[in-house]
């Protein structure tokens, strides 16, 4: 008799060399790792690394994208006028040089009218000059004596400048700049150049009241001290259209970005309010060729729209506080006139007695606590 046993029918499969384990979670993406690397008989294997997993999501498992936070804008610095643009010496010569050839063109006038004899006898006379030549006339050759003569003087006088102390001179010629001249006392500078007076001493500006905010929001209105000067006066002069335009808008954008410490807060918070708007104005100013110093605020006040409010919300607080503190000292006093008559024997109260003695006496105090001092 034969026994025959029956085997499950094998579940089919990959066929060899390309058999894959099978995922338990079919949308999910994992690394394999190499069975080898789990038994090895080194007793100190090398550190191997390895990757996580899951790799990455796949839709249908639940898993929530990690969301990045954008990174916060900065503001663009403020570009240049013209890399090439800075402040380099002018040419000027001392003006007695611009003297002498104005009077040299006088001179040349004058011997101009004396060959065409037009010069009065009298001034011949005193001068002493001979009449050899007198009564030649105005001919061509006199009027170009006299307008090369005429244009020697012009030249000559034309170009005196006088230079100030704090104050210096920005040449141009036709659009181009051709330079700074600091230096003071009597100058010839050329005639032909065009000269723009810019004041490069330390100045203040106190500004009239700006718009600002704390840090909570709350609408504020400040006046800033700004100490500055010129430092390029190519720059100042020629890269922007108005620098002290420019300055105040500066202090403007600065006043937005700045927290101010509301009236009444602490010190250093106007201190560090200054700090900040110091630094700020500089970086912006500094590309246009001046120079801040100092941009403190020297008063804070609520905006008109929102200090009514304020001023209602302090009366409030003030009113609260001398309350409680009155109410306190009236507690006080109504206590140790209650202990003082028990603890002497004076009277004896049951509790409704001694209810109704508080309550008259916190009533006669709180009378006498509001009425007002004669």
């Amino acid at each position: 008799m034969s026994t025959t046993t029956s085997h499950p029918p094998e579940p089919e499969g990959p066929p060899e060399g390309s058999f894959r384990p099978i995922r338990l979670i079919h949308n999910e993406s994992t690394t394999e790792i190499p069975v080898h690397l789990l038994f090895r008989d080194d007793p100190d294997p090398a550190p191997v690394t390895l990757r996580p997993a899951v790799v990455s999501r796949r839709q249908g498992t639940g898993e929530q994208p990690r969301l990045r936070r954008p990174a916060p804008a900065r503001a663009r610095p403020v570009p240049e006028a013209d890399p090439g643009l800075v402040e380099r010496p002018g040419r000027a010569l001392p003006g007695l040089a611009g003297v002498l050839a104005g009077v040299s063109g006088v001179a040349g006038c004058a011997a101009a009218s004396w060959w065409a004899g037009v010069l009065p006898a009298a001034a011949v006379e005193a001068l002493g000059l001979p009449s050899a030549a007198a009564g030649a006339g105005l001919g061509p050759a006199q009027w170009a004596a006299y307008a090369g003569a005429g244009a020697f003087g012009l030249f000559g006088f034309g170009g005196l400048a006088r230079g100030s102390t704090g104050r210096a001179w920005v040449l141009g010629l036709f659009g181009r700049y051709r330079g700074t001249v600091r230096r003071t006392g009597l100058l010839w500078v050329n005639p032909l150049l065009r000269r723009r007076r810019v004041d490069v001493r330390l100045r203040h500006w106190r500004s009239e009241p700006m718009p600002a905010a704390d840090a909570g929001g709350v609408a504020l209105r400040v006046v800033v001290l700004v100490v500055w000067r010129v430092r390029d006066t190519a720059r100042a002069a020629l890269g922007v259209e108005d620098h002290e335009t420019y300055l105040r808008e500066c202090v403007e954008a600065a006043l937005a970005r700045v927290p101010v410490e509301p009236p009444g807060g602490p010190r250093g918070g106007l201190e560090a309010a200054g700090d900040a708007l110091t630094r700020m104005v500089g970086e912006d100013a500094a590309p246009v060729g001046l120079e801040v110093f100092s941009v403190q605020p020297v008063r804070v006040e609520y905006a008109p729209e929102v200090a009514a409010a304020i001023h209602r919300r302090r009366i409030a607080v003030l009113d609260a506080q001398q309350r409680a503190s009155m109410l306190t000292s009236v507690v006080d006093s109504v206590e140790d006139t209650v202990t003082r008559l028990t603890m002497r024997g004076l009277v004896e109260l049951d509790d409704y007695e001694r209810k109704v003695l508080v309550r008259d006496l916190t009533v006669a105090f709180c009378s006498g606590r509001g009425e007002p001092a004669s």
